[in-house]
């Protein structure tokens, strides 16, 4: 199977400080008699599917999404400090995944005697992806950290150095190699979901499109891309129902962390009602950016400023399907309700009992309703109202990222052919519910001018992964963070003082040649919300946290910090 579904079991009851490990592998005593057998092997390498260790980075630190309570964070605010928290649990999610694999190793030839040598393996290539996958996140993050591939004790761990990125990418190469030979492409109906083949070369494919390893990038996600071919991997029908539970089994899912309410696994409540409508019991905090509604190319796949079929005033229409599929429509239904921010839509209907309500969803009625006006959709239920719960499982990985990720290796060695444009398409095309060679039916790309597909790609990333985590990382690896980071989010004026003649935008922004909007010419009938800084001399880089470097003088700390 291709999906990976972290297990969910009761985890290693013999495993001394497991439900809270630190940065230092487990101690002696602790393993002096464990991984003595294929179960406790079994159990070892279960324990590494725990879900808090798996994620891609927060959307809230990108120019995507806005929190009205928050305002912002760190990253967006320029404010990420040796202290800060976040980076602090980053690092050490990351190095008790490292030590109990190193752990593991260490140790696994203990049950040698009675474990198959085909498990062994099978067991042996989860556990060195899983540190493979860790080091990815850290040099992506951090740049130089220290590196360690066996067991040290707790002395030896305050004398380590920062290792080269570099020599620790090229041994996160090799381990994910050897993982991807020994990892099987399927597994069994009847067996749980684990680390497949393709989920060490996706991971391999996306590590080097981060550290610009295009050679790598290119024939990683074409080997993913070759499993599709046998039918391991396919993009999903329907772009909209990907992100919901009835595609938790798509062939589209490379990893993916479960939530169930059933088991115990879902977002709280307070966060669900965030993301929801104030008409249907929720807070409207957590919206998308105009930013982001912008990026969305019209239906002539051309963006917003150069397009004739583009209506600030009915911004919904002539636009890539992705944007319906993504944030709540204008005028639409949802939740139950009519969802209609328009400050002179004071009652709207509520489908449910057929009555008109007070339309908490305009901010001339409700003061907190969305600030931009805007609300997601993309991966919300429409049970959430009801149940204010997220279980839908959290996508980590899926197939139509190795097929961007193989068109913008491709384009950037050079190699700008049939393959490269195919793949790219592929992703397009799905968009518009059609077939690739269908291309009177979608915006097919036709160019092979480098600088016009780059332009392109940074587009389609944005549009296809919004809110899942990626848009971070695009935005450091492009060096285009100190841009994107420095504009200010601007929303809905105060409706007593809003033209309405220019709802519900005033204008179209000019686009650069990044993809990113600017509204300086509107912000007279806008209002700013918030106003981001990120300082390019240092953020590129996380610091290393302070903690660390207080019990390990060795360590040296990022520019800046």
């Amino acid at each position: 199977m291709k999906c990976i579904k972290f297990i969910a079991v009761v985890m290693l009851a013999g495993l001394v400080g497991c439900s809270d490990l630190d940065l230092n592998p487990l101690s002696e005593s602790s393993t002096s008699t464990f991984y003595s057998n294929q179960k406790e092997l079994e159990l070892a390498v279960n324990d590494l599917y725990r879900t808090g260790f798996f994620g891609n980075d927060d959307e809230l630190y990108t120019d995507n999404y806005w929190h009205r309570a928050q305002g912002g964070n760190a990253v967006t605010y320029g404010t990420l400090n040796a202290d800060d928290g976040a980076v602090l649990n980053f690092w050490n999610n990351a190095y008790k995944q490292i030590a109990r694999v190193n752990s593991f190793l260490a140790n696994k030839d203990r049950a040698k005697n009675n474990t198959p040598a085909n498990i062994m393996t099978r067991l042996e290539a989860e556990a060195r992806f899983v540190r493979a996958y860790q080091y990815s996140r850290l040099i992506t993050h951090f740049g130089d950290v220290p590196f360690l591939k066996d067991q040290v004790s707790l002395e030896e761990s305050y004398k380590l150095n920062r290792a080269s990125k570099d020599e620790i990418l090229q041994f996160i190469f090799s381990e994910l190699d050897w993982a991807a030979e020994n990892l099987p492409a399927t597994y069994g109906s009847g067996e749980l979901r684990r680390f497949s083949k393709g989920a060490a070369l996706a991971i391999k494919a996306r590590t080097a499109l981060y550290m610009d390893k295009w050679a790598e990038a290119r024939d990683a996600a074409k080997a993913v891309m070759d499993l599709a071919g046998t039918g391991v991997y396919a993009l999903h029908p329907s772009y909209r129902d990907l992100f919901l539970t009835a595609a938790e089994t798509s062939k589209e899912i490379i990893i993916s962390v479960p939530r169930s309410q059933a088991q115990g696994v879902f977002t709280e409540t307070a966060a669900v009602k965030d993301q929801i409508s104030r008409n249907a019991t929720g807070f409207g905090a957590q919206i998308p950016t105009w930013e982001l509604m912008d990026s969305y190319e019209a239906t002539d796949g051309l963006p917003i400023d150069e397009s004739p079929l583009y209506n600030p005033r009915r911004p919904f229409a002539n636009r890539d399907p992705r944007l319906a599929a993504s944030i709540v429509e204008i005028g639409s239904t949802w939740l139950g309700f009519r969802y209609q921010p328009h400050p002179d839509t004071l009652r709207v209907k509520n489908y449910k009992t057929g009555q008109l309500v007070n339309n908490l969803d305009s901010r001339a009625v409700a003061t907190f309703a969305s600030y931009t006006g805007l609300l997601w959709k993309k991966g919300v239920d429409l049970t959430w109202a009801d149940r204010l719960v997220e279980d839908n499982d959290q996508i980590i990985l899926r197939y139509a990222e190795m097929l961007l990720t193989y068109a913008e290796a491709k384009i950037e060695l050079g190699e700008i052919d049939a393959a490269a444009l195919n793949a790219l398409n592929q992703v397009r095309a799905r968009a518009y519910s059609v077939n690739v060679n269908q291309t009177d039916k979608y915006p097919a790309v036709t160019t092979t001018d480098k600088n016009g597909l780059r332009t392109i790609i940074k587009r389609e990333r944005r549009v296809e992964f919004a809110k899942e985590g990626l848009r971070y990382m695009d935005l450091i690896r492009w060096g285009i963070a100190e841009k994107a980071l420095t504009k200010p989010v601007v929303g809905l004026p105060d409706p007593n003082k809003q033209d309405r003649t220019k709802w519900p935008f005033p204008g179209v922004p000019t686009i650069d040649e990044d993809g990113i909007p600017d509204y300086s010419a509107l912000l007279s009938d806008v209002k700013v919300l918030a106003i981001r800084n990120f300082d390019k001399t240092k953020q590129y880089l996380w610091p290393i946290p302070a903690t660390e470097r207080r019990v390990n003088t060795n360590l040296t700390q990022n520019t800046g910090y």
